[in-house]
């Protein structure tokens, strides 16, 4: 295949629908009454709960209800397109289907009798740079279908991807149950897909050559796209953090473990408990069995360094030898005779496997001794 035939592969033009369709289909879903409504309460409902009993299936299936995006790309085809008029009508829905939203999540979980955080939850109370990725690629296809005249199945996938839903739910539990956390978090995610998604509608609307309308001032029109670029950067600028952020725990993580899989391991103790917190750079590693020397935990320090963790606090615990003090602690006694059953019952095997080895060694000797008579 020859590369001007490649090329005319990812040429958009033959399948363009005509601009005054499009922008009158995106006008159309920028509304939130009636049907619209309704719709997204139910969503809301649907979301909140698959995060309360922590069921992604239920999660995916509220993003697939909800009509969310409709005023999220009417901003972005107001700003694309300069129409003002549509720009105020989708922030105003906008801003009331997300009130609506937090509001019905919050009464949700209010009355809730499960308050516990769940991943489903946590997992949105962190955006970073990746988050802004999503929802710019997630964007990029979904407006890219609604120009074109063959939608397919992408805007139910860009529903999925950007998750807009869950965040705002994730807010509404936070606001329920006081935790200023989670409601800061998950709407500066929700902030993010919002940004992020109008943005990569307005690139692409750009590209595509939709009408564009000028202002009769050409000041106020340079203001507006000041303001715009404004927002998009203090919505970038945080998200990168965090997602530098996240590689760093995520390195930091991934080396203590290590570290901990080939150098923790002291003879006649047991590594009963491993804690690994990132914010503190530290490892908190508790045995039971014998009482640690000073010169084996300076021994396990000095091998921070082999695995890139420079800095950091490693904190040795006893667990049963430091209780061996307390006499009436049956529970203790039971655990430790039971520890030193098990290590007795272990050197029987390790005696028993050494016997079988030798055993099996002079077998072998022997069968080659006669073959090589029987030569």
């Amino acid at each position: 295949m020859s590369i001007p035939s490649l090329l005319a592969r990812f040429i958009l033009h033959s399948e363009k629908e005509d601009h005054q369709t499009v922008i009158n289909s995106i006008e159309r879903g920028v509304g939130f009454r009636g049907t619209n409504l309704w719709i997204l309460v139910f969503a809301i409902f649907i979301a909140s709960l698959g995060l309360n009993v922590n069921s992604t299936a239920v999660i995916i299936g509220a993003m697939l209800v909800s009509p969310l995006m409709g005023p999220i790309m009417g901003l972005g085809l107001g700003i694309a397109i300069n129409d003002l008029a549509l720009l105020r009508s989708a922030s105003r829905n906008y801003l009331f289907s997300a009130g609506v939203g937090l509001a019905t999540s919050t009464i949700y979980f209010i009355l809730s009798p499960i308050n516990e955080a769940h991943s489903e939850i946590l997992s949105r109370t962190l955006p970073n740079i990746y988050d802004v990725l999503i929802a710019i690629f997630g964007g990029l296809a979904g407006i890219l279908a609604t120009t074109s005249k063959q939608k397919g199945n992408v805007i139910p996938g860009v529903a999925i991807a950007t998750a807009l839903m869950p965040p705002l739910c994730t807010a509404g539990y936070g606001l329920a149950t006081l935790q200023m956390q989670f409601l800061f978090g998950a709407l500066y995610l929700f902030f993010i897909n919002t940004v992020f998604i109008a943005l990569a509608t307005v690139l692409t609307l750009r590209f595509l050559k939709y009408p564009f309308k000028h202002l009769p001032n050409r000041a106020d029109e340079l203001k507006a796209q000041r303001i715009v670029s404004v927002v998009v950067l203090l919505t970038l600028l945080p998200s990168i953090y965090f997602g530098y952020a996240l590689v760093q725990e995520n390195k930091f993580t991934s080396n203590a473990y290590e570290f901990v899989a080939h150098e923790a391991g002291l003879k006649e103790d047991y590594l009963l408990k491993t804690a690994i917190n990132c914010d503190q750079r530290s490892i908190t590693l508790t045995y039971g069995g014998r009482v640690i020397q000073p010169h084996e935990v300076d021994t396990l320090r000095s091998k921070l360094v082999t695995y890139n963790l420079e800095g950091v606090t490693l904190d040795v615990k006893q667990g049963f030898a430091s209780l061996s003090d307390i006499k009436n602690n049956e529970q203790v006694k039971q655990m430790i005779a039971a520890l030193q059953f098990l290590e007795s019952e272990l050197k029987v095997v390790r005696v028993q496997l050494d016997s079988l080895t030798a055993d099996s060694t002079v077998i072998e000797n022997r069968t080659g001794t006669r073959k090589v008579r029987s030569k």
